[in-house]
């Protein structure tokens, strides 16, 4: 058993021009290429980023992130499930920064 006839790759070459794409810039996964931050609070915003990156590498059609967004935005199970994303990604960059352990502020 093959992969897809050429119309079916052809079909999916025209709806991905189509599509109302995330720009390029957002679809970074690790902004910068480092996990290294100054302070917890860029760790944090640095955490946020990378959810929302991954997001848009998942589901690159902005036209269907709008539509969804209503549905998402206002169910607490979804709210919940992104915080806890958002924090099992700021975890692994406090341990990355060694948790800002001797780190300068300033």
């Amino acid at each position: 058993m093959g992969g897809g006839s050429a119309l079916d790759v052809s079909e999916t070459a025209e709806e991905e021009a189509r599509m109302n794409r995330v720009p390029e810039s957002e679809l970074v996964l690790v902004p910068g290429g480092t996990l290294i931050t100054a302070t917890p609070e860029e760790g944090r915003l640095l955490a946020i980023t990378l959810a929302h990156h991954s997001i848009h590498n998942i589901q690159p059609d902005l036209d269907v992130l709008v539509v969804g967004r209503p549905v998402y935005s206002a169910s607490p199970d979804s709210l919940i499930a992104v915080s806890q994303v958002i924090a099992l990604e700021f975890q692994t960059i406090a341990a990355a920064n060694d948790y800002w352990r001797d780190r300068p502020t300033g």
